[in-house]
């Protein structure tokens, strides 16, 4: 299996941070959240890595290179203009020749990625995603499943509401990049809607913050801080 992760945004809403770097780089503690990522691929078993980038994706390459330093072959594919979530991974087609993972650079959380594979390696969907239960799915794309096939998607719902919602973790059969169209394209608006009863759902209990505000920032940096053995640190 590879992986795609997905780092071209400009994470306006995390401004000042975002101002001189790429929200990928920002820090959790004590590293960029992408390298929790990286890391965290890397102990699935995954080696092959591709990087899609954008806004001030020179800094990203700079910071990992080639990947060595944490055991993968990382490669990167550059957006001149935004693609979306799914046009950008598409534009790693000539990276992908196996299942992947798709993973969003700014999206924070402890899931166990070796199991989530494994999970989607016992079903015959084309598509797993990673959901998780919230109080207030506003803001989220709300996901709603039986036996763990997702039978229908909300995106953003208006009312307060509880329920499962996308993490922005997936698994995909191969094929799929060959399903994406060209230009930009979203997973959820484009893809999603066109692959039920094709997608399953990974459900789990795992941290999970996509770091969008920065109150959400603040408050990750101090759930890892009062919670480091659940991400590998040691904070004394």
């Amino acid at each position: 299996m590879q992986a795609v992760i997905m780092a071209g945004g400009q994470g306006s809403r995390l401004r000042p941070l975002t101002n001189y770097i790429p929200k990928p780089l920002i820090k959790i503690i004590d590293k960029p959240v992408m390298e929790y990522i990286v890391e965290s691929i890397v102990s699935s078993g995954i080696r092959e890595i591709a990087v899609t980038i954008g806004y001030r994706g020179d800094m990203i390459m700079e910071y990992f290179q080639d990947g060595r330093k944490w055991g993968a072959d990382i490669k990167y594919f550059v957006e001149s203009t935004p693609l979306g979530t799914a046009g950008g991974v598409r534009n790693a087609k000539d990276f992908i020749y196996d299942d992947f993972l798709v993973l969003s650079a700014d999206g924070f959380s402890n899931i166990d990625l070796k199991d989530f594979a494994n999970f989607h390696r016992l079903h015959s969907g084309k598509a797993s995603m990673a959901v998780k239960r919230v109080s207030d799915a506003r803001g989220f794309g709300l996901v709603r499943a039986k036996d763990n096939l997702i039978l229908s998607f909300e995106e953003k719902p208006k009312e307060k509401c509880s329920g499962l919602v996308n993490m922005g973790i997936y698994a995909f059969d191969k094929e799929v990049i060959r399903e994406i169209p060209k230009g930009y394209c979203d997973f959820s608006y484009d893809i999603f809607p066109k692959m039920l009863g094709d997608i399953y759902c990974y459900k789990t209990n795992c941290f999970w913050s996509d770091i969008g505000t920065l109150p959400k920032y603040y408050s990750t940096n101090e759930y890892v801080c009062t919670h480091p053995d659940s991400f590998g640190l040691s904070i004394y």
